[in-house]
């Protein structure tokens, strides 16, 4: 089921009471929906509002999916395409390897593989990946990057498991997990995304802390 949403302007801009309601609506429609296809003029590239939306789909665990529309009028085409790829690896990390599929609305050409990019990013979105396969990945992970001490010791973990897809959400237990700071956040979700394939879409990382007996003599 697709649903077209009314075009989201700038905040500033946004003043009748019923453009505020299609806005509403877009927004309602983002955080209901599976994969979020966002349309972007490639005459004028990726602006702050762009990346606001697309925030807010990685932030309710939606998949995102970009169609560049109005390629047929881009002349520079090389680099209108290295510029959009700036701006993603600047600002949308979590995002990393989301799909973009040139496209003209006006002239149909490269609307068919537009839908090809948001099933193959759904079924991504939905993947669960067994715990056997789940826990080579993670120990081979761990060991190539072992977690920093906290306070003075080391975070010990031992094990990961994947409760659920649509995001894809790996909880990861050991002692002190909790602890553990963002920027090992940001390498494991990293090395997950490389290791399975995973672009475009959110990936949730739980560290769930484990009790430990012999705590207070370590």
């Amino acid at each position: 089921q697709l649903v077209d949403t009314a075009g989201m302007r700038k905040k500033a801009r946004v003043e009748q009471k019923l453009e505020q309601m299609s806005v509403g609506a877009s927004i309602a429609a983002l955080k209901e929906c599976e994969v979020a296809i966002l349309v972007i003029d490639a005459l004028l590239g990726m602006d702050e509002q762009d990346l606001r939306i697309a925030r807010l789909a990685e932030r309710e665990g939606r998949a995102v999916v970009i169609a560049f529309n109005k390629w047929d009028a881009v002349e520079d085409r090389a680099s209108t395409a290295r510029r959009l790829e700036d701006v993603l690896t600047a600002s949308l990390a979590q995002l990393k390897g989301l799909p973009v599929v040139p496209l003209s609305a006006a002239t149909g050409r490269g609307v068919d593989r537009l839908m090809p990019a948001v099933r193959r990013t759904y079924e991504l979105w939905n993947r669960r990946v067994p715990t056997g396969e789940l826990n080579r990945w993670f120990e081979a992970a761990r060991d190539r990057h072992p977690p920093p001490l906290v306070e003075g010791k080391r975070i010990k973990l031992r094990y990961a498991t994947m409760p659920k897809g649509r995001p894809p959400t790996i909880a990861v237990f050991g002692t002190r997990a909790e602890m553990m700071p963002e920027d090992w956040r940001r390498y494991l979700v990293n090395s997950f995304r490389e290791a399975f394939d995973m672009p475009g879409v959110p990936v949730r990382v739980n560290f769930r802390g484990t009790s430990n007996p012999y705590e207070d003599a370590e």
